[in-house]
């Protein structure tokens, strides 16, 4: 492999990316709708979840339906105009020092078609099922997204209370007042 910066690819064309940290990630993975997910990335502490082209431009009213809206999540979307570094492709052998911590790797590769499997927005008439149709196997955005939000919320708290713990074990400092 020649050096050089790393292959981005462009989001918005053939897919679109729901970029969330990687702990909320792995239990969206984990989750009823993980096994359903489209293609999915991670480069450092991000996991990206290729999704419908068009659906970065649904996440802020999605998350103002799911009544997330106004709420820090750490949950991005990339649409059009957008580019993610390119992750090694599947199969393929990396030499020593060739992919550095934190480089972009597949967790679930994509696969030839699976572009119709994307999670979307139902169409028109369609419904609320999962997928694009009645015959789709993905989780729909929706699904997602609220997966998603959920567990970005669920991560930030666990962060937070770990932050907390570690301060109070940390014990009182200086002149502090000390409560019991």
């Amino acid at each position: 492999m020649a050096g050089g910066p790393p292959a981005q690819l462009v989001t918005g064309v053939r897919f679109d990316v729901l970029e969330l940290p990687a702990d909320a990630g792995a239990a969206v993975l984990r989750g009823p709708c993980g096994d359903a997910t489209g293609p999915v990335a991670l480069m450092g502490r991000r996991m990206r979840f290729l999704v419908a082209p068009g659906s970065a431009d649904e996440l802020e009213g999605l998350l103002d339906w799911l009544e997330w809206g106004g709420v820090a999540l750490d949950l991005a979307a990339l649409g059009a105009g957008g580019r993610i570094t390119a992750p090694t492709p599947p199969g393929h052998l990396v030499e020593p020092g060739e992919n550095p911590r934190g480089a972009a790797v597949w967790l679930r590769p994509p696969e030839q078609g699976c572009e119709a499997l994307l999670p979307a927005l139902p169409a028109a008439g369609q419904g609320s099922g999962p997928g694009r149709g009645a015959d789709a196997t993905g989780p729909g955005l929706v699904r997602l997204v609220a997966a998603a939000a959920t567990e970005c919320h669920r991560a930030r708290l666990r962060r937070r209370t770990a932050s907390a713990h570690s301060v109070a074990a940390a014990g009182p400092a200086g002149d502090q007042p000390r409560f019991s």
